[in-house]
């Protein structure tokens, strides 16, 4: 009762609700809130004792071979696959996968061929992923726009969040 009334006194109620346990018979799943219909969750409750895995911001590969013209690295969908790839095997390479991911924060700069962010070219790499039959969930995400990255030529940088299943293996 005090932590609702800390929610409405500090005008949170929404943060609140989704921090709410939807299952209190399984106090040690990972458990994802939205509306069943949406790509991505609204949030995402962890419970105590789990350990996080986070990613850097990850970055696309050069396209092999690489193109007569145009961006080195392709399309934002293009780089959004490339990363979402890479990110897949570092998360096997720390005993994790793509299902076990809870938070996604995508970098997107303007497509100079495009004249614009091409944020549906970052949502379509992100349905290969991500809320399909092979791998259901849907991580809470946030897409921002921003003015340029390291690269020129990268349309897109993305920091992934996974939770360990169990306990997380000994340190590499």
């Amino acid at each position: 009762m005090r932590s609702m009334l800390a929610c409405l006194l500090a005008g949170a109620v929404a943060a609140c609700t989704l921090a709410t346990p939807a299952r209190a018979e399984e106090p040690s799943k990972v458990t994802f809130y939205g509306a069943p219909t949406a790509q991505i969750s609204s949030g995402v409750s962890v419970p105590g004792g789990r350990a996080y895995y986070f990613s850097s911001g990850t970055v696309p590969a050069a396209l092999t071979p690489a193109p007569a013209k145009g961006n080195p690295f392709g399309d934002t969908k293009t780089q959004a696959v490339s990363i979402l790839t890479r990110i897949k095997t570092l998360l096997a390479e720390n005993g994790l996968s793509l299902s076990d991911v809870v938070y996604l924060r995508a970098y997107l700069v303007p497509d100079k061929d495009k004249g614009k962010v091409d944020f549906e070219g970052w949502f379509d790499a992100y349905g290969q992923f991500f809320n399909r039959a092979d791998n259901p969930v849907k991580p809470a995400r946030s897409t921002v726009a921003v003015a340029g990255l390291v690269n020129p030529d990268w349309l897109i940088e993305i920091e992934a969040v996974a939770v360990y299943p169990q306990a997380a293996p000994a340190r590499k």
